[in-house]
């Protein structure tokens, strides 16, 4: 982290005073790299406990290099760094619809194949190479680029941090499916497994496979999960009754929750025309996710993604930032925005993702905050309007759901609140259902 960032977010602290909140237990979720905090004038935002998350972002500045080295040295060789710092997978340069002259050009350098998946569904062809003995990573891609500049190369990109994998791993497997058959809607969940026998989610219709070995439930995916199609007594998501396919791309892999393995269940979800998608994490911009997520848009699949926790300041975050995908961020009880959520061009909507409860563990609650949990209220209310992938209809879903937005902030569209905010009925208080502890992100 910069010293430009350090001063932004002290700048912060000073032209901000509210009283200290209580002190709040995090477990490391998906999310983003760091980000300031500098006040937007005139932007109302959630008080409350903003001086201990100034100085939570100020201890995040140091923090999160180590978490990185920690999260690549816990790894055991499975990871690394890309030349900003992104953890990626160890040695895999991914190539998208690589050509048969990039392949031998590739071939001939000295590249070898370590996979290669057609994913038929998204019109689609993924090739995993490995760099010749000796050559970084860094070196490959740059060398891959010059040898078949016409080719679309990247890092295999990993979307989360280690102790969220760490917890998943220890796991038991997650059950395939859970619930009654049938329901209304189709909705897909890209994220950790999913406790199928939590009581929010087990009267659902889940069906949950891996993509980093067996899926295997975690407190992230399953409180997520909850929001979009949840039910029991006084909780609800968005969708209640509807039918969920939960990809797990971490399970219990050091190197879970690549690109690759985003791009795999992306292509499940077209193969089972799912048409609207939650995707509660962030991470950089990346060929292989950006080129998967453009052809499911162009098949009509509504993709909606948390646009991340890292501050005002920070860069968009993917795959919010992606066009065409509906980028959302999460506001308070009072309807006010979190200070700490991504601001720009890439919010669509804004939606409950503080004050409120979801599915935590055991069969218990949890208060949750982030935009990843406002994401899943937001995929839940289109799934009401999109019954099946159409182009023509998910653009007709967006536009009536922002027909009841209620306007925000600024007059009109904003890089804050986007068209609105949206499904604020949909927040079920934490003391409706006992909820105890936090869950963040």
């Amino acid at each position: 982290m910069s010293i430009r960032w350090l001063l932004s977010a002290l700048l912060a602290a000073l032209a901000i005073t509210a009283p200290g909140g209580p002190a709040m237990a995090q477990i490391s979720l998906p999310g983003g790299l760091g980000g300031s905090l500098p006040q937007t004038p005139g932007l109302p935002v959630d008080r409350d406990g903003l001086d201990g998350l100034v100085r939570g972002r100020l201890e995040q500045a140091i923090e999160v290099p180590r978490r990185l080295q920690e999260m690549i040295r816990r790894s055991r060789g499975a990871l690394e760094a890309d030349p900003e710092g992104w953890p990626v997978v160890r040695g895999e340069v991914v190539a998208v619809d690589l050509s048969p002259e990039g392949r031998r050009r590739a071939l001939d350098a000295g590249f070898t194949v370590v996979r290669e998946e057609r994913l038929a569904a998204l019109e689609m062809t993924t090739v995993v190479l490995a760099p010749p003995r000796g050559l970084s990573l860094q070196r490959a891609v740059e060398r891959l680029r010059d040898l078949d500049p016409d080719g679309s190369y990247a890092f295999n990109h990993v979307y989360a941090p280690a102790g969220e994998l760490a917890e998943a791993g220890a796991a038991p497997a997650a059950a395939a499916m859970s619930g009654p058959q049938g329901g209304r809607g189709r909705m897909g969940l890209i994220d950790t497994g999913v406790d199928v026998g939590h009581p929010a989610v087990s009267a659902a219709h889940v069906v949950q496979r891996g993509f980093a070995g067996p899926a295997r439930p975690a407190p992230h995916g399953t409180a997520v999960a909850s929001l979009m199609v949840g039910r029991a007594g006084a909780f609800s998501g968005a969708a209640p009754g509807a039918e969920l396919y939960a990809a797990d791309v971490y399970g219990g892999s050091t190197a879970g929750g690549s690109a690759t393995g985003l791009v795999q269940a992306l292509a499940w979800m077209a193969e089972n025309a799912v048409p609207v998608v939650n995707v509660s994490l962030v991470g950089p911009r990346n060929a292989v996710v950006e080129a998967a997520v453009r052809r499911a848009s162009g098949r009509g699949m509504l993709i909606v993604a948390a646009v991340g926790n890292d501050g005002p300041s920070a860069p968009p975050l993917y795959p919010a930032a992606y066009p065409g995908v509906i980028g959302v961020t999460a506001v308070n009880g009072r309807g006010r925005v979190l200070p700490e959520s991504g601001r720009g061009p890439q919010v669509d909507f804004a939606a409950p993702g503080a004050d409120m409860a979801a599915a935590g563990a055991g069969e218990g609650y949890v208060n949750v905050r982030g935009s990843s949990f406002a994401s899943p209220l937001v995929a839940g209310l289109l799934s009401r309007r999109l019954q099946r992938p159409d182009r023509d209809s998910a653009e007709a879903a967006v536009t009536a759901l922002a027909g009841t937005a209620a306007d925000a902030g600024a007059r009109g569209p904003d890089p804050v609140y986007g068209r609105g905010l949206v499904a604020a009925d949909r927040r079920i208080a934490p003391g409706a259902v006992g909820a105890r502890g936090r869950l963040n992100r």
